[in-house]
C-alpha cells in the first residue's frame, strides 16, 4: 500500500448535503413531469422546462456520490471474505428488502388502480418481471441500477486494489465503457429499457471510485478554498463551473425546443448534453455542498444534513404522495393558482414524505424493513459504507 492511501481518512460529514441537493433535484423533475407537457402554451413554461430538465442531476450525482464513499471506506481495508460478506449483508437488509417491500407496494397500488380485472398468473408473471427489472413503479429503476453497481464492486475493488495503476484510469475507463454501450446500443443492440442497466451510469460511478480513492490527494482540487486558491486551480475550478453551466443550459435549450416547437434533434445529442450536464455537474454539487457546509448557514445546514440523512426513504415514498396530490387537479382557470398547484405539488412530495419517513423511524421498530437503516439521531458526520441510491447511509 503506498504511503498516501496509508493516511487516516477523515470525516466528510459535507456528504450529506449532497444528498440533500440531489434529492432535491430528484422532487423536481418529477413534481414537474405534468406540467412540461401541460403548460406549454404559458408564458412560464421556460421555468418548467428548466426544472425538469436542469435539475436532472439526481440520479447521477447519487451513484457519483455512492461510489465515492464506498472507495473512500473499503479501498485501504484488507479485502477478506468477512469485509465481502458484510457489504452484502448490509445490501440485502437495508436495500433489497425496502426495494422488494416497495415494489409490492407500488405495484399492488397499480394493479388497484388499474388492472382488477387481469387473471392471477398473469398478475404474478408481471409483478415477477417487473421486480426483476427495477420497473414496478417509475423510479425503482435506480434501485435496480445501483443494486447492479453493488454487486459490480468487489470486483472492481478488488482489480484496483490489484492493479493500483489501473485505478488512476479510472475516469477514462469509465467514460469509454459507457459511451460504447451508448453507441453500440444505438446503431447494433437496441437494448429495451436502457436506462434501467448500470452501463448506462458507469462513468459516474467510475468518477466517485476515482475520487473516493484519491480524495486526500485531491482534495486541495475539490475545495474552494482561499488556502488552495493556487491560478491553475482557479483556472480549473472557473472551467469546470463554465463547462456545467454551458452544458446544462445547452441540455435546457434542446428540450425547450423540442417540447415547445416540435425541433429534433439527434439522440446523441440529448445522450452527450445529458453527460456532460450531470457529469460535471456531480463534482460541482461536491464542490457546493463543501462551501456551504463551511459557511454554517445558520438554520439550513442542520436541516439539509438531516434531508440528506432520510434521503432514501424520500426517494422511495415520494412517487406515492405526487400520486395522491394530481388525483385533486385545480378545475380553474386562474394561472396564479395553476402555477401554485404545481409549487403544491412539490411540497407535497417532500413534506409528506419527510414527515412520513421520520414518524415511521421515531415510532416504528424494525423500521429498516421499510426505509433501510436511517438514523434516529443527528449523524456524527462520518461517511457511512452503504449509501447508494438517495441513500442517506446504512
Amino acid at each position: 500500500m503506498n504511503k498516501m492511501n496509508s493516511l487516516p481518512r477523515e470525516r466528510l460529514p459535507e456528504l450529506q448535503l449532497v444528498r440533500a441537493f440531489a434529492i432535491i433535484g430528484v422532487l423536481s423533475v418529477h413534481s414537474t413531469s405534468y406540467a412540461v407537457s401541460a403548460m406549454t402554451d404559458s408564458k412560464y413554461f421556460f421555468i418548467y422546462n428548466f426544472m425538469n430538465i436542469f435539475m436532472k442531476y439526481g440520479t447521477p450525482t447519487f451513484i457519483f456520490l455512492s461510489s465515492l464513499v464506498l472507495f473512500y471506506n473499503y479501498y485501504d481495508r484488507p479485502t477478506t471474505k468477512k469485509l465481502i460478506g458484510g457489504f452484502y449483508k448490509k445490501r440485502l437488509l437495508y436495500i433489497i428488502i425496502p426495494y422488494t417491500l416497495f415494489s409490492v407496494f407500488y405495484f399492488g397500488l397499480l394493479h388497484y388502480l388499474h388492472y382488477q380485472g387481469r387473471p392471477f398468473g398473469e398478475t404474478m408473471e408481471s409483478f415477477i418481471q417487473k421486480l426483476l427489472t427495477g420497473k414496478a413503479y417509475t423510479h425503482l429503476y435506480f434501485v435496480f441500477i445501483s443494486i447492479q453497481f453493488y454487486v459490480l464492486f468487489p470486483l472492481v475493488l478488488w482489480l484496483f486494489k490489484k492493479m493500483p495503476r489501473l485505478a488512476k484510469w479510472a475516469i477514462p475507463i469509465g467514460l469509454v465503457i459507457q459511451w460504447t454501450f451508448i453507441l453500440m446500443n444505438k446503431y447494433y443492440w437496441q437494448v429495451p429499457n436502457k436506462g434501467s442497466w448500470a452501463l448506462s451510469y458507469i462513468a459516474y460511478f467510475m468518477l466517485g471510485a476515482f475520487i473516493g480513492i484519491y480524495y486526500p490527494k485531491l482534495k486541495a482540487w475539490l475545495v474552494i478554498s482561499r488556502a488552495n486558491a493556487q491560478p491553475y486551480r482557479i483556472a480549473a475550478w472557473t472551467m469546470l463551473w463554465i463547462a456545467w453551466a454551458a452544458a446544462g443550459l445547452g441540455h435546457v435549450y434542446i428540450y425547450y425546443n423540442n417540447r415547445l416547437h416540435g425541433t429534433g434533434y439527434n439522440s446523441t445529442l440529448y445522450e452527450l448534453l445529458w453527460n456532460m450536464h450531470t457529469y460535471f455537474g456531480a463534482l460541482v454539487l461536491l464542490q457546493f455542498a463543501i462551501l456551504f457546509y463551511r459557511a454554517g448557514v445558520r438554520g439550513w445546514t442542520p436541516a439539509l444534513e438531516r434531508l440528506g440523512a432520510v434521503s432514501f426513504g424520500i426517494y422511495l415514498i415520494h412517487p406515492f404522495f405526487l400520486l395522491v396530490y394530481r388525483q385533486f387537479p385545480l378545475t380553474t382557470g386562474n394561472s396564479i393558482l395553476t402555477h401554485l398547484w404545481y409549487a403544491g405539488g412539490f411540497a407535497a412530495a417532500l413534506g409528506c414524505s419527510w414527515i412520513v419517513v421520520e414518524l415511521t423511524v421515531r415510532y416504528i421498530p424494525g423500521s429498516w424493513v421499510i426505509f433501510g437503516n436511517i438514523p434516529k439521531a443527528k449523524r456524527s458526520g462520518k461517511p457511512t459504507d452503504t449509501p447508494a441510491v438517495p441513500l442517506s447511509g446504512s
